[in-house]
């Protein structure tokens, strides 16, 4: 795991975003091992506080999915934070039907989750008249179901929460979209160190001149590096002018290092947030 460059000792602490069984711990033992200890947080400016302060060693937060797209407040987040993009995580978002033991679906009346994991498996839910009762997380409602004791009540949530709380997954991978990935940043305080880094995160800014983010794209696509990601956000100090986050996939140091210094003069700021591995394996 690439994570075990950065951080190995068994008592680090990383925040995340949501409760014990959730998608973000799940991504954080992706990272850096199952014995990672965590750091709940209620939102993600928590999140990113906690490692600021050095509460944490790291923040784990969500940054995009497959389907519902960037999560825009989390780039302001990584803007303003002055932490370092060590790596990133692309997980499976999976959701299980999870039930008390012995439950079978007869008994089920009713099923608990995130109002998103509902959203994500209706086409599953809405043939069997289960009342939908909406919630703030999903590994909570699988630990609630658990403290309740329910015969006829279910919770949609991951495997993880499961296997916390001592559920049964009644029925696996209940969501309607099979490719559903969410991506995750690893931010610490402290840059990086892998060696086999091939991706790296920034944001520029240009001037309001006609063609100026095409001469900018235009050196990175000519040196032979892939954008895989490009962000527009707005500057609110400068009415119509944006600012840039792009991530830009490389195959050495020097191939990085010569289109940064190419694009610097095209701009009129550029920020380095992180240099590291890509995590997306599901890459052909």
């Amino acid at each position: 795991m690439p994570g075990l460059l950065l951080l190995t000792a068994m008592n680090k602490r990383v925040s995340i975003q949501g409760f014990e069984g959730s998608f973000h711990q799940i991504a954080a033992r992706q990272f850096f091992g199952e014995d990672v200890g965590i750091l709940p947080c209620a939102t993600f400016r928590e999140v990113v506080t906690a490692t600021q302060s050095g509460a944490t060693d790291a923040s784990v937060m969500a940054i995009e999915n497959s389907i519902a797209g960037s999560i825009l407040p989390n780039y302001g987040l990584l803007q303003r934070s002055g932490l370092t993009v060590a790596g990133e995580v692309y997980l499976p978002i999976a959701q299980h039907l999870l039930v008390n033991p012995g439950v079978t679906l007869a008994d089920i009346r009713e099923v608990q989750s995130h109002p998103m994991a509902l959203q994500q498996c209706l086409d599953f839910l809405l043939p069997h008249q289960w009342k939908l009762v909406e919630t703030e997380d999903t590994a909570l409602s699988a630990r609630r179901l658990r403290e309740t004791g329910s015969r006829n009540a279910a919770a949609i949530a991951g495997s993880l929460a499961a296997t916390l709380f001592g559920l049964e997954v009644l029925v696996p991978e209940i969501n309607t979209e099979q490719q559903n990935y969410t991506r995750f940043l690893v931010l610490q305080q402290a840059p990086g160190d892998a060696t086999d880094a091939n991706k790296a995160s920034l944001s520029f800014q240009t001037d309001s001149s006609q063609g100026s983010l095409a001469r900018v794209l235009s050196v990175i696509a000519e040196a032979g590096i892939n954008l895989s990601k490009l962000q527009s956000f707005p500057i609110p100090s400068r009415q119509w002018t944006y600012y840039f986050h792009a991530d830009l996939e490389f195959v050495s140091r020097a191939q990085l290092d010569r289109v940064l210094s190419d694009i610097r003069p095209l701009t009129e700021s550029i920020t380095l947030y992180g240099i590291y591995k890509n995590g997306n394996t599901q890459q052909s």
